[in-house]
């Protein structure tokens, strides 16, 4: 069962709960299938990474760890400020996010043609 999300990757968007609440980030993978996302720079977490020959020797590495899409707001990129997103489905068929504090459009997916 696939869910769909209200972010998607590139987005900038302020994280609303939890331990980095306030701050903000650039999604840098999301996850659709889960419903998490994860932000640069947000909820890092240490992982062991095992030895995996001579050049690469065992490491802490420090890494991003995944926060679920309901504690994301996406930052509108023309009034920058925290919006909830509408869609908006245009006259030639495409859908388009819309900023709900300003009215501004985000991004536009066009719709797929159907051949048959």
């Amino acid at each position: 069962m696939t869910s769909k999300i209200h972010v998607k990757k590139d987005d900038t968007v302020v994280v609303l709960s939890g331990k980095d609440a306030g701050k903000q980030g650039k999604i840098v993978k999301a996850v659709p299938d889960s419903g998490r996302v994860f932000v640069s720079g947000i909820n890092m977490i240490t992982k062991h990474q095992k030895a995996q020959g001579q050049y690469k020797p065992a490491a802490l590495v420090n890494r991003e760890g995944s926060i679920d899409a309901s504690n994301v707001m996406l930052v509108c990129p023309k009034c920058s400020k925290p919006s909830r997103v509408s869609t908006k489905v245009l006259e030639d068929g495409s859908k388009s996010r819309v900023c709900k504090k300003c009215g501004a459009v985000i991004d536009t997916v066009k719709k797929a043609s159907k051949e048959g």
